[in-house]
This record gives C-alpha cells, structure tokens and sequence, in this order.
C-alpha cells in the first residue's frame, strides 16, 4: 500500500494509542507507595508488614473470588486489587486486628467494586469505604495508634494517647491552636514530616508521600492538579482559621491522610473527573469539606469522608465542567428559534 493510501486510511476508534496499560498504571502506583511502606515498617515495626500483606492477599483473593462466582474475566492481571489492598491498609493503625482488616477488603473489593462491575465501574473510592466502614463499627481499633519504635520496647506501652489533628480537635481558636501546638506531646514539623509521630501506617510520613507523588507525575500516571489545589485548599482556609499562623498550616498539611488522599486517592482515574475545569473543582471541593470537617466537625479528620462524597459528585461536575462542542446552538436558544 502506497503512503498516500496510508494517510486516507479510516479505521476504527481509538485512533491514538498509547503503549500505557492498566497493569503497567497500578505497578508504577505500587513503586510510589513503596517508600511510605518502608518507613511504615522502620517506625512501626513488622506488624504494619503483616496488616498490609493480609489486606493484600485479601483482596487479591476476594476479587478471584468474585469474578469467578459472578462469571466474569479475571482481572488480577491488572495489579488494582493489590494497589486497593495498600491503600485500605495505609489507612489502618498497625495494632488493627486482621481479621478486621479482611472485613474492609470484603467492603472494598466486593461491595463498592465488584458489585458495579468491577475497575473503571466503581464510583467511589474502593479503599476509603473500606476504611470508613471500619472506623464507623471498630472506633477503638481503628483509633489506636502506637508510637513509633515503640516495637523496640516491648515492655513500654505502645499506644497513643492523641494524634496530632485530635490534639487540635476542638481547639480551632486562636489561644487554642496556640496552645495545642506548645504542647508536650505534640510532635515538631520536623518528626511529622519524617513520620515520626503517631498515626495510620501510610500517612505519618509526608517526605515519603510526596517522593512517590513525584515519581507519580514523572511518569505522568497523575496530574498534579488534585494535589496542588486539594493541599493548597487546606492552606488557605487553615491560614484563615489560625489567624495567619503558619506553624498551625504547616501541622495541618502534615497530619493526618491529608497527603495520603491528595496524591493517592483522590487521583484515581475512575473516580475523579477527566476534564482540567473538573479536576480542579474537585480538589477545591475536597479541601473545603475536609477543612471544614476538621474544623467543625466531631471527627478530628475528614479526607476519606471528603474525598468519597466529592466522588459522588463527579458526574455533576462533569457535565458542568465539560466544554460545549463548537457551533453547538444552546437549549435556550433553538426554543426562541422554533418560537418565531
């Protein structure tokens, strides 16, 4: 076939390829997540190594499961199954029974995943409902936190009285916040931005979220658009509620899943929207809810209730977002039209 033969080919849609896989989109998050685990198992010992294993080998074999009983392809090839098991776990203290572990696997992978059809289906975040659903039946569980190398010394006691944003819980004035952050059992910037406070596996350590979010965009598997505007959402409004204090904008960044479910969560493809208008208005979206969750809220921290309401709004957004194609005549217009 001659090369002007070539050029008037038609042929089917998608007409732009990409050698992109799913599979290769989840490994690449998987390296991201890596060195948050690390630091997960330097601080907290090999527990945390055993409740993100269990969470993985749960989900990997619910969703087997599932699409086996349901008749469907196999889809573990695609590694999300793994990536939802990280995460559900990240979210998790290391003290958190495993049996209730697998209890959130089975929410995530079975109700909110397979139940609508499996990945690219879902409409909300598979790994913050698990983690939700456990927070709402097993408070006490879910809020014990251990002190890192706490497992060095197995004859001190291991659990926390506070993390850092319940340590503000309650306290969003300007003599509370003050007092809040001088005092004795509130971590310095410098140990919260290494992780070494107490908190959820994967989000006490902020320098390694965002090593993996920069590897993320590298490799162009995320914009940075959700992270910058969510985080930088949070900024703004917590600059306001602390009166311009920057050491309480700066402990507001770094505690709590702020990071975790800026880069990690609230990027998923499935569940946040396409467009640049959209993206945007979702991170706003999000840290708005989670500043004001925080802030007025019972719950010292509101990213995974945020994050998952926001996806509910994802098609709104969309349709709102989505640019007319060019010489479209507007609803309103073709009804004066068809008037005269």
């Amino acid at each position: 076939m001659s090369e002007e033969n070539k050029i008037l080919t038609v042929s089917a849609s998608p007409h732009r390829r990409t050698e992109d896989t799913t599979g290769g989109i989840m490994i690449d998050v998987i390296i991201a997540l890596m060195p948050a685990l690390v630091l997960s198992v330097v601080l907290f010992g090999f527990r945390s190594l055993l409740v993100v294993a269990t969470s993985v080998i749960a989900c990997v074999v619910l969703e087997y499961i599932c699409r086996k009983v349901m008749k469907r392809n196999n889809t573990l090839g695609d590694f999300s199954a793994v990536v939802t098991g990280i995460l559900l776990a990240f979210n998790l203290p290391s003290t958190m029974p495993l049996w209730m572990v697998v209890i959130g696997d089975a929410v995530a992978i079975v109700v909110v995943k397979q139940f609508f059809g499996g990945i690219g289906q879902n409409f909300v975040n598979p790994a913050l409902v698990g983690r939700i659903v456990l927070m709402t039946s097993f408070p006490t569980y879910t809020n014990s936190f251990v002190q890192p190398f706490a497992w060095r010394m197995p004859n001190v006691d291991a659990v926390t009285s506070a993390t850092p944003l319940a340590q503000f819980a309650g306290s969003y004035t300007p003599d509370g916040v003050v007092s809040a952050m001088n005092s004795s059992e509130m971590p310095t910037l410098a140990q919260m931005f290494f992780g070494i406070c107490g908190g959820c596996l994967g989000e006490t350590c902020a320098a390694a979220l965002i090593l993996g979010g920069i590897y993320l965009c590298i490799r162009k598997v995320i914009s940075p658009r959700i992270p910058l505007y969510y985080i930088g959402t949070v900024a703004l409004i917590m600059l306001i509620a602390g009166k311009g204090n920057l050491q309480f904008v700066a402990y507001q960044l770094l505690s709590g899943g702020l990071m975790l479910g800026a880069v990690f969560m609230a990027t998923d493809y499935t569940t946040s929207p396409i467009k640049t208008k959209g993206k945007i208005v979702f991170a706003i979206g999000c840290g708005i809810l989670t500043s004001l969750i925080r802030i007025f809220g019972s719950l010292p921290e509101g990213v995974s209730f945020s994050i998952i309401l926001m996806n509910i709004l994802v098609p709104h957004i969309e349709t709102l977002t989505t640019p007319k194609p060019f010489g479209t005549v507007k609803e309103k217009k073709q009804k004066e039209e068809a008037a005269k």
